[in-house]
């Protein structure tokens, strides 16, 4: 059967879209099982390209549940984070990884409307023909080739103000970071943050966690201290997530954050800080 065949080929692009437009791996799951059912019972005989058609299949599923997630996130409880999405010698299978999947550009496309991440998404990231696009969104070629432009602007500004910066130096920050903040040094920790550093918890309503942005190197610093010794964490690891390093603490043999950053001029300038237990679910098999 010729899905059965090429399905192990195709499920990392379905899934690739899904998590993208969702930034939630739980979804993304749920999408390409639906996927695979709907492939499954499809005739697929006159399908000449199978990715793009199980891609597209996807980006539609995806997108309905993108228009109703809109509105349960309006009603997210404190600030909203994308799931970790663990990738590198950590993932259980396969991930198409690329910058699109960096905790960043994720927030930078949850800040687009539904129909200009799709459109974005399926055109820039896996390079679908614009009439495929528009009729997975309902609309015309033309519209369609605006909103992917539009959204495309907005990524690139992002991209210039926030350039990504070197692996090795994010790699030799983390370690620093790492080292300060276990030993409780505040002037290290103050030393590696951005004077103008901006901190973010997603804990969902579902743990503790601070539900407005905390801003300024020192007062992360303290922050991250005071808490870190409330929490007395078994260990922390340094993980790919996102195609990124990142921080995974562990307290009593379970996952309990996952840390991403952005580095600005050499410093860290976003710490982002993901609580949420059930966006953690996925990465409970990382190396303890």
């Amino acid at each position: 059967m010729r899905l059965t065949a090429e399905w192990p080929e195709h499920r990392p692009a379905v899934f690739g879209v899904a998590y993208r437009l969702l930034g939630s791996v739980a979804d993304a799951e749920d999408v390409v099982q639906d996927v695979w059912l709907r492939a499954s019972s499809a005739d697929l005989s006159a399908v000449v390209d199978l990715r793009a058609w199980l891609v597209t299949v996807a980006a539609r599923r995806s997108y309905d549940v993108l228009k109703s997630a809109r509105v349960q996130r309006e009603n997210y409880v404190g600030p909203w984070l994308p799931e970790p999405l663990l990738t590198g010698p950590d993932a259980a299978e396969p991930v198409l990884v690329d910058e699109s999947v960096t905790t960043a550009m994720l927030l930078v496309m949850e800040a687009l409307s539904p129909p200009e991440r799709v459109a974005f998404v399926l055109h820039d990231v896996f390079g679908i023909s614009f009439d495929r696009i528009a009729e997975v969104l309902g609309g015309s070629v033309p519209a369609a080739r605006k909103l992917a432009s539009r959204a495309r602007r907005r990524v690139v500004e992002a991209r210039e103000s926030a350039p990504t910066a070197p692996r090795a130096e994010r790699e030799r920050l983390l370690v620093a970071f790492r080292a300060a903040y276990q030993t409780g040094d505040l002037a290290g920790l103050v030393e590696l943050m951005h004077p103008d550093a901006v901190y973010t918890t997603d804990g969902g309503g579902e743990v503790f966690a601070a539900r407005k942005l905390i801003h300024g190197g020192l007062r992360i610093a303290e922050v991250l201290l005071r808490v870190g010794r409330q929490w007395s964490l078994s260990g922390i690891d340094i993980v790919e997530v996102g195609g990124e390093p990142a921080l995974v603490a562990y307290r009593d043999g379970r996952v309990h954050s996952v840390d991403t950053v952005e580095i600005t001029d050499g410093r860290i300038s976003a710490y982002r800080r993901q609580l949420n237990p059930r966006k953690l679910r996925a990465v409970t098999f990382a190396r303890p």
